[in-house]
This record gives C-alpha cells, structure tokens and sequence, in this order.
C-alpha cells in the first residue's frame, strides 16, 4: 500500500516534510539507499523526487512521484530519516489535517499534530506535539483513535 502512512491507495505519490533543511541530493541519495533504485530530479529516468524548502519548522519538503511497488511509505520514511539523521513528516492514514507520522532518526514511528499554514512556497509545518487522543487537533474529524498509529499515553 502506499500514501497516508499506507492506509491510503493513492499509488507512487508521497509527500513529506524533514525537520532541517537539506540538500536535495543528500535527500534523493537517502530515498535511493532505501529504496535501492535510481532517484532522480523530475523530468529523469527512474523514481522522481523533488526536493524544495520553505519555512517552519519541518524546511525541506519532498515530493516522490512513482515510488515503487512493494515499498510501504511508513518504512520508507523511517529508512530515509534514520539516512539523514533527521525527523521526516509524512500525512498519517486519517482525514484529519493536523495529524502526521513522525518518523525518528532511530526508527521510531509516532503519531503527532502540527500547525500547518499555506504560503506561496508551498506549507509551512510548526509547533509539533505528540497525538494523545486529548489534544484539542484530535477532535477534528475522524478522530485519531481509527489509526493504525494510536495515540500515545499523554
């Protein structure tokens, strides 16, 4: 399965956010070691990945497009942040616009909420905290209790 932390079908397009701003070759190098395939600026020949920067708390923003069959993007993320020995964002298997999986520079993936604001560049994450079940973000509908990433003890 791929796209929402694997909940949703939604093939070869994942989107997330890294919590420094990096290079986009160092970023394209680490999804190509956990991938063990070519990753490529877009308009090339094999996975494609756009690497960008806004502002926030989470500045470099990675967009892979195609990603390959047989790759769940939650184990991927965690592959690429454990590479860049940094946290990676990436959208969480419900509807809810605040809620995201954090993947940790140890392997660790976590529920959290963040702040989201759209700017010109592209959106700007900040002020993450964990996903409790009793932050007033895991009221927003569907709830944060339907994911496979449940929330943590507050």
């Amino acid at each position: 399965m791929f796209g929402m932390a694997d909940g949703d079908p939604t093939l070869g397009l994942w989107n997330w956010s890294i919590g420094k701003r990096i290079d986009a070759d160092r970023v394209r190098g680490a999804l190509a070691g956990a991938l063990e395939r070519s990753v490529v600026p877009l308009g090339g020949a094999g996975v494609l990945c756009d690497v960008y920067h806004v502002g926030g708390d989470f500045p470099t923003l990675v967009d892979v497009f195609l990603a390959p069959a047989g790759f769940a993007e939650a184990t991927t993320a965690s592959a690429v942040s454990v590479r860049l020995g940094e946290a990676v964002l990436l959208p969480d298997d419900t509807l809810n616009p605040t809620r995201y999986v954090l993947a940790e520079p140890d392997g660790t993936l976590r529920p959290v909420h963040v702040d989201e604001v759209e700017t010109d560049d592209g959106p700007e994450r900040r002020h993450l905290r964990p996903c409790t079940g009793s932050d007033a973000a895991c009221a927003l509908g569907p709830g944060c209790g339907g994911s496979r990433f449940r929330p943590t003890a507050g």
